[in-house]
């Protein structure tokens, strides 16, 4: 069976294809090139049937949610609500990133719930599977990924970049925070404890065969993201780009699809550099971002943090944004917080949309009519067009106006004040 990637290659498209490129206004002869390429994604299981989502350059910004329990907080009815809620507030690919409970009926419960695609990161429940994360043998890596494969996860996370070179880099680093991934965390100990090669990087040809035979998107993971500005931008990071970047190309002559992971916490200046460079090194493969969080003091409000960073790394070229919660740092997220997580992720996109090429004249024409809504004092057409309805109507009826504009300027409406006068004068 052929890969979404192979049937590019050859020219062809899937019919369902057609779709996506009128959703992305994009030609659909171009959008076959782009897959071909590994330029775009389109992560679609073939024991599943979601909604098609392109990811990469010329498509619109697209969101993830990350959902999931942890050792201490396990309750799979909320989490499923979690990911409901994200996909009804805009996310367009869910993540279950489970580390307690019975993972496997999680991961098909929320599976169930929605219709968008949908990730894993393998390894946490390898890990969980083992009992000590050391005592994991090779074989436990990739029984995970085919486990998770044949249940019709769309894409996973694997932390292929993390080899010896890249650990031996960290060992000379002044990092502060050192390793923030979890996955990659569980790599490099398993690694150092049995002083063995990472299974997903010394055996990744054999990790592509289980991907591609389901069709699998890889997210190839960021190890050694930054988890704190003082580790911004190092060696260590830079290092695992330039591996990322020839997993990529084994990937592409291979007909898996793959996308790329980054950072992480970055201050604002560097981010430029960072897209940029993650790009060059992966000869432009789709770019999968946490954030990048722009500070490391805004505890109860990184989703704020996150949005700024992903405004400014979408307009030089990330693909994909991953939501960032209040919760962050200091919780496991709750329903409310999940959804404030994917509409400031969201306003995020549509800022980098509104200068993306491909995307620009598209995401204009929506801020146009929002614009004209406002001159006309239209607010049923406001509320239809904000990224947030519920919200916006609500705070809306909550202080309403006796006049026709909002309760802030009431008569004194610049934009009523203005038109009235311009139309008294056009009467004289």
């Amino acid at each position: 069976m052929e890969t979404l990637m192979e049937i590019a290659k050859r020219g062809n498209a899937p019919e369902w294809l057609h779709e996506v490129a009128r959703f992305e206004g994009i030609e659909l002869n171009l959008l076959i090139r782009l897959i071909a390429r590994g330029e775009v994604v389109i992560p679609k299981n073939v024991n599943r049937d979601s909604i098609p989502k392109a990811i990469g350059r010329f498509m619109r910004t697209k969101i993830n949610a990350n959902v999931g329990t942890s050792i201490d907080y396990v309750n799979v009815d909320e989490e499923v609500e979690k990911a409901v809620v994200a996909q009804k507030h805009g996310a367009d690919a869910i993540m279950d990133l489970s580390t307690g409970g019975n993972i496997d009926e999680i991961r098909k419960k929320i599976m169930k719930a929605i219709d968008v695609p949908f990730g894993t990161v393998p390894i946490y429940q390898a890990a969980r599977s083992a009992g000590v994360v050391v005592d994991m043998d090779e074989d436990d890596f990739f029984k995970a990924v085919e486990k998770q494969a044949k249940d019709g996860v769309d894409f996973m996370t694997i932390h292929a970049g993390v080899n010896w070179t890249s650990v031996e880099r960290l060992k000379r680093s002044n990092r502060l925070l050192g390793v923030v991934s979890r996955g990659g965390a569980i790599t490099i100990g398993w690694m150092l404890h049995n002083e063995k090669e990472n299974p997903y990087y010394e055996n990744f040809d054999y990790l592509l065969e289980i991907l591609k035979e389901y069709d699998v998107t890889i997210s190839l993971g960021d190890a050694f993201r930054p988890g704190c500005i003082h580790d911004a931008s190092d060696r260590v990071k830079f290092t695992e780009f330039i591996l990322l970047g020839e997993l990529v190309e084994k990937c592409r002559n291979a007909g898996v699809q793959a996308m790329v992971e980054g950072p992480g916490h970055v201050p604002i200046d560097e981010i430029e550099t960072s897209v940029k460079a993650m790009k060059y090194v992966t000869d432009n493969a789709p770019l999968y971002l946490l954030g990048p969080l722009v500070t490391d003091i805004a505890a109860g409000y990184d989703h704020i943090a996150a949005a700024i960073g992903a405004a400014v790394a979408g307009m030089y070229g990330a693909d994909l944004i991953c939501y960032v919660t209040p919760s962050e740092h200091l919780a496991l997220p709750t329903v409310e917080d999940v959804r404030e997580g994917v509409i400031a992720a969201k306003i995020a996109a549509h800022a980098a949309d509104l200068v993306k090429e491909g995307q620009r004249e598209r995401a204009r024409r929506v801020d146009y009519e929002m614009s004209l809504a406002r001159k006309n004092l239209d607010w049923e057409k406001q509320f239809k067009l904000a990224i947030d309805s519920e919200k916006a109507r609500k705070i809306w009826e909550s202080r309403k106006s006796n006049s026709e504009a909002c309760s802030m300027c009431g008569d004194l409406c610049a934009i009523k004040l203005v038109k009235e006068a311009l139309e008294e004068w056009k009467g004289v």
